[in-house]
């Protein structure tokens, strides 16, 4: 059986993102019926040592989209700018990034194959072919920020469980 770059990686980013939407859409709910304060949830982390829930979320967007277009470039580096600080900015950030996927044709991203792929932070540089980073670096990086953020709202008491997290499955029709 063949199975394309493109399939292996744009719908889930699509079906991921999607849940990530509807995330938002909860916590800002979330955050009217207790009366909490957006950034009480903005900067909420699992750990210390770990960021906050709308860098995660920010980064579900830098990890599908920021990893296209980085492989599109030859090179991908972190976005480490703040994340948007506003439950609509969030929402609007994953729009775009959906918008911006479904425009991406299955052509060019399993032309990607066996193209030269670098990672690049501060000093530290690791080299790819580009469908080797897309899944072993962008796709565990992608799902690992998208369950962060959903296991910060689970963990502040949003009503949430395993099929927000899965999104629409991709059912046979």
């Amino acid at each position: 059986m063949a199975f394309s770059l493109y399939a292996a990686t744009i719908p889930s980013y699509q079906q991921t993102l999607g849940a990530v939407a509807g995330l938002l859409v909860t916590a800002e709910t979330f955050c009217t019926e207790k009366q909490l304060a957006p950034q009480e949830i903005f900067d909420a982390r699992l750990a210390e040592d770990m960021l906050p829930f709308a860098y995660q979320v920010k980064s579900t967007a830098v990890h599908s989209l920021g990893s296209i277009e980085g492989v599109r470039r030859g090179v991908f580096s972190p976005d480490m700018t703040p994340p948007p600080q506003t439950f609509a900015a969030l929402k609007a950030r994953i729009a775009d990034t959906l918008a911006a996927l479904a425009a991406i044709t299955e052509a060019e991203i399993d032309g990607f194959i066996g193209r030269d792929m670098a990672f690049e932070f501060r000093e530290r540089r690791l080299q790819f072919t580009a469908e080797n980073f897309l899944l072993s670096f962008s796709l565990p990086n992608f799902y690992f920020h998208a369950a962060t953020a959903y296991d910060i709202l689970r963990w502040k008491g949003a009503r949430i469980g395993k099929r927000d997290f899965m999104g629409r499955l991709r059912l046979k029709t």
